[in-house]
């Protein structure tokens, strides 16, 4: 009697394990051989598309943007100042400087000296600094950027007399001035490689 209620109870397991099994397959499908495939192209797909976009959104995002635009106006005021003090040499601003806008403004300056001039200025402030466009050209970030600044400035002679600018007077500049950076380098340096005017 007891063999008869132990056949029953395997029977009975072997239902509801059949009922469950027909279940889950209702719910969750069979496997017809397509998945695998479908599943890796997907997935190579959608890491590829991913890769897109943060390659073209993340180079120079916002907020790359915005600590670029710190360091350009420390940079904008390093260079102003520096170009346009008594030495006539270029010191502070000279790791700042690509070689082509180095070279022009050391010439300026040679001039300047030769003349037997020298300049003075008082930098008052950075009115807005403003990211006009900026491009990836081939390994190169390059920023352009539209600056309007205040300055006292003049320039003076030997003896001391001024013959251009005011020494008093306020002076409203406006500069455009591009920016160049190595995308493939660690480095967060920029270099100012051009003026526009």
């Amino acid at each position: 009697m007891s063999h008869s209620f132990q056949y029953i109870d395997i029977i009975l397991l072997a239902m509801i394990a059949g009922f469950i099994f027909l279940r889950l397959r209702g719910i969750l499908g069979k496997k017809t051989g397509f998945e695998s495939k479908f599943s890796q192209q997907f997935k190579k797909d959608f890491t590829k598309n991913i890769v897109k976009i943060n390659t073209k959104t993340n180079i120079f995002d916002e907020n790359a943007q915005q600590e670029f635009l710190k360091g350009a106006q420390i940079a904008y005021e390093t260079i102003i100042t520096d170009f346009s003090d008594s030495d006539n040499q270029l010191t502070n601003s000279k790791p700042l400087l690509g070689d082509k806008i180095y070279n022009q403004f050391k010439e300026a300056l040679l001039e300047r000296e030769t003349r037997g001039q020298f300049a003075e200025i008082t930098f008052i402030g950075i009115n807005s600094a403003l990211i006009k466009e900026h491009n990836k050209i081939k390994d190169n970030l390059e920023v352009t950027v539209d600056f309007i600044s205040e300055i006292i400035t003049c320039v003076r002679d030997k003896d001391k007399k001024i013959i251009s600018g005011d020494s008093k007077k306020i002076k409203k500049v406006y500069d455009t001035w591009v920016f160049s950076k190595d995308a493939r380098s660690e480095s967060p340096n920029w270099l100012l490689i051009n003026t526009i005017t």
